[in-house]
């Protein structure tokens, strides 16, 4: 690996770069020029390439010799002379069916199979499609041709706009400068929605043919408002004439923020405003947000290189909300960021061995791995939110600014931002955030009163084995008494008498307040008794806070799950979707420790309906007009409880509205279809009705109707349909690759289907691997099996079957730190099991 810490940049610096593409979907084939002007610092470069066939490298007319070296991905070239040349390098290649480079993507439209073409370059997939410098640093000006095999009705969209087509070349205007994995290009039979933004910038929503035009509406209302914010925000005008979205039926990730055309999987772009739930809206919405802020921060201004990725992803993490919070205020998005990215973070990030927010990488398999969206995004974005909590929006918005004047069309690092953000807020931002970013895990903040004297300190917290190092964190305590000071960056503080604290301020002792630092609290018997006397009058996200930290400190054996089973029943009321969501994490962890089918996990049934009842009643199973965003977000917690718990009223109810929408079941309202569909197929399932549904899933261009057959299928407990199920894995006109991951997790986490789902991936994983292997969610599906083992068994196989693979380029890391969370919580188990079932036993009696 030592050869590829020369980055090529260093020896070759584009300038501009002409690209020919002429496309050939018939035969699978493209062929193209690249012709790259440039200035040669040394004559021996380097051009990168990977699956490419170079038929010739050209310098002034003149053919040059060249070496291929597909270790590299790359050709390295010896040049007459350095300084600056024009390379003119002609290539053919296949078009890939892994969903990177230049690939098709498929759908039916009435029964007809038809395709369009697609783009994903980042990480380094560029070089997939042409010859090039492919790496973030090696910015330059791009005009792109493209000749494809067009036939009438067809339309073709880049990050510029088309300025002409002459003899079937469409011809599109020159880039500004720009990194290589933000080009991309789309084409086939699209339809599309646009609009204008206040200061001129084109919008438009594209997609296939296949959704009704309605379902492009609002994405696109979403794209001009947050781009109108952003421009005020950021103080900065969006830098291109426009700004196309486009909904790709084939797609890895989530969304790609291409420069100016930023493609997404149809689930998170395209909606149906008929029927469609309020989460569902939310995802679309801050989805699209996250893309658009990356516009500016990714795009204008670029990392110098991946092991900055942070520096994109944290940052549009957290504007993602800060956007959708200012144009949709009613919506509180701030608390799904409580419900989703903070709880993700807390759980990976205390795993020994996981990486830093920061994190060096070379290998291009190493560059993907380092996409943990529960670091890189959620963690990062914790980071920047708690930035933005101590420095304030004001110089936030300078800081930004100042940011993208001084490195617009180039690069940046981390302290390039720290830098701006601290002359415009007068703080050593830097020297509190590197704390945080250059050391993986967090602190747990113990509070204890000791001879009388209110006291903290600080230790990294582990779930699992953990070497502790001494690791020290600048800590933004964010406490509710004044006396606490706003920084804690030792080991310990002593903050005085507690007896006289708390009567001045008249309320329990609270720290973090608002959950926005990334650390969690052991209050001692004193201050937590205190606390839960006062539960009440604790806001939505201090009982959130109260859950989630209890938690995580039984996971790290600080604390025991039988000892908060007590505790949740106080908290089954809530009228706050938040707490709900804390209270029904805790409550699904408790499944790990009953067997299915045995007297215990009928007593958690038991305990489920307990919880669950009263909302039951309250909220029912069909949204009211005018209820409150907290009843339709609680509802689905509610439903899946009272259905875990065998409530026979809500089995009952699922399926008399099963039977009223039999005709038109994607007609059942969004909120609930998934848990009528799921309450079918596990009580009243057949054979006709398992085939009905997945008939409608391979005809329907709904993705989110999909997302709900999907979980409803893999919960079937008859043997004979999962068989049938898992013979579908590898059929992509049934299930496509990118949704694959889903229908795996859905049967592994089925108790009657797991050793199913296990075999298969066990059996097939080659399959896998050449199927998604070049892909930065490849290592996810390790991630989704580490989520649910949990007996000694399983994680003796899971050792079997993945030790082997350690030395893997880019699964290293994951298969380490996923032995040790599956080790941890098997231990868990067996030293809990019989406490935590004696005290569900004790609260139904």
């Amino acid at each position: 690996m030592a050869e590829q810490l020369t980055h090529f940049y260093e020896k070759f610096q584009p300038t501009h770069y002409n690209i020919y593409l002429d496309i050939n979907r018939q035969d699978k084939q493209f062929s193209g020029t690249s012709t790259i002007t440039g200035d040669a610092k040394e004559q021996s470069i380097s051009i990168h390439q990977k699956f490419l066939d170079i038929q010739s490298v050209q310098l002034d007319g003149q053919d040059l010799s060249f070496t291929r070296d597909d270790k590299q991905e790359a050709i390295h070239i010896n040049l007459p002379k350095t300084g600056e040349v024009k390379l003119v390098i002609a290539f053919q290649a296949k078009l890939t069916d892994t969903m990177m480079g230049i690939y098709p993507s498929y759908y039916e439209v009435d029964g007809v199979k038809k395709q369009i073409i697609g783009t994903q370059f980042e990480t380094t997939a560029a070089r997939q499609a042409f010859p090039c410098v492919d790496e973030p640093e090696a910015k330059a000006t791009f005009d792109l041709a493209i000749k494809f095999d067009e036939h009438e009705g067809e339309s073709i969209i880049s990050n510029m706009p088309e300025i002409r087509t002459e003899n079937g070349v469409h011809y599109f205007d020159t880039t500004m400068r720009m990194s290589t994995y933000l080009i991309a290009f789309g084409f086939g039979e699209l339809q599309s929605v646009k609009t204008t933004t206040k200061s001129g910038v084109e919008v438009g929503v594209f997609s296939t043919k296949a959704h009704q035009q309605s379902e492009l509406d609002f994405a696109l209302d979403i794209a001009k408002r947050s781009i109108e914010f952003y421009e005020d925000f950021y103080q900065t005008p969006y830098p291109l004439p426009h700004s196309w979205q486009l909904a790709l039926p084939d797609f890895s990730a989530g969304a790609m923020e291409n420069w100016g055309l930023v493609t997404y999987r149809e689930a998170y772009l395209l909606l149906d405003p008929e029927n469609t739930s309020f989460e569902m809206k939310q995802l679309v919405a801050t989805v699209i947000a996250h893309e658009l802020a990356h516009q500016w921060f990714g795009d204008l201004v670029t990392m110098k290189w991946w092991d900055d990725l942070w520096l994109n992803e944290s940052f549009a993490n957290m504007m993602e909300y800060v956007a959708i919070d200012a144009i949709e205020p009613n919506w509180h998005i701030w608390e799904v960021f409580q419900t989703s990215e903070a709880p993700a973070a807390l759980q990976r990030d205390a795993t020994d061995g996981v990486q830093s927010v920061h994190v060096q990488v070379e290998d291009p398999a190493e560059i993907d791995s380092i996409f943990d969206s529960a670091i890189v995004y959620a963690k990062g974005a914790r980071m920047l939110v708690m930035a933005r909590a101590l420095v304030g929006d004001g110089a936030l918005r300078k800081g930004l600014k100042a940011y993208f004047d001084a490195h617009k069309f180039h690069n940046a690092t981390g302290a390039d931002l720290w830098s701006a953000l601290g002359d415009a807020s007068g703080m050593d931002v830097g020297a509190i955030m590197n704390s945080w970013l250059e050391q993986p895990g967090y602190p747990v903040v113990t509070a204890k009163v000791v001879d009388g004297q209110l006291t903290l300190s600080q230790q990294q917290f582990f779930i699992g084995k953990g070497h502790d190092v001494d690791r020290k964190w600048q800590i933004p305590l964010n406490s509710n008494y004044e006396a606490v000071p706003e920084i804690m960056a030792d080991q310990s503080l002593t903050i005085g008498d507690y007896a006289e604290l708390r009567n001045k301020t008249g309320k329990p002792f609270f720290l973090n307040v608002g959950n926005s630092s990334h650390f969690i609290v052991q209050y001692d018997e004193t201050l937590m008794k205190d606390i839960l006397d006062h539960v009440a009058s604790l806001d939505s996200i201090s009982q959130l806070q109260l859950l989630q930290d209890l938690r995580l400190l039984a996971d790290g054996r600080k604390n025991s799950y039988a000892n908060i089973v007590p505790l949740l029943p106080t908290f089954s009321e809530s009228q706050s979707n938040i707490v709900n969501a804390a209270l029904y994490r805790v409550a699904s962890n408790l499944q790990k420790f009953v067997t299915p089918k045995s007297v215990e996990e009928t007593a958690l049934k038991a305990f489920f309906d307990k919880l669950s009842a009263s909302q039951l009643a309250h909220l029912g199973w069909q949204p009211k007009a005018g209820e409150s965003n907290d009843d339709q977000l609680t509802r689905p917690y509610i439903l899946s409880a009272a259905l875990y718990a065998e409530n026979a009223d809500a089995i009952a109810s699922a399926h008399t509205l099963f039977n009223q929408n039999k005709e038109n079941l994607a007609g059942l309202s969004a909120d609930i279809r998934v848990f009528v569909l799921k309450n079918e197929v596990k009580n009243f399932g057949s054979d006709a009705l398992f085939d009905q549904l997945l008939a409608d899933y391979r005809k329907t261009a709904d993705a989110s109707y999909k997302q709900d057959i999907c979980a409803a299928l893999t919960s079937t407990t008859d043997a004979s349909l999962i068989a049938k199920l898992v013979s579908k894995f590898e059929d992509a006109d049934t299930i496509k690759p990118q949704d694959l991951r889903a229908w795996f997790r859905g049967v592994l986490a089925n108790n009657d289907g797991q050793q199913a789902a296990w075999d298969w991936i066990r059996n097939d994983w080659q399959w896998l691997e050449d199927t998604v292997g070049g892909d930065m969610e490849f290592a996810t599906y390790i991630t989704v099996i580490a989520g649910i083992f949990h007996t000694q068994q399983r994680l003796d196989e899971f050792k079997a079957f993945f030790e082997p693979k350690i030395p893997t380029p880019g699964l290293t890391r994951e298969i380490k730190m996923d032995i040790s969370v599956i080790d941890s919580r098997v231990s868990l188990v067996q030293d809990e099991k019989a406490d935590v079932n004696a005290a569900i036993s004790q609260v139904i009696k």
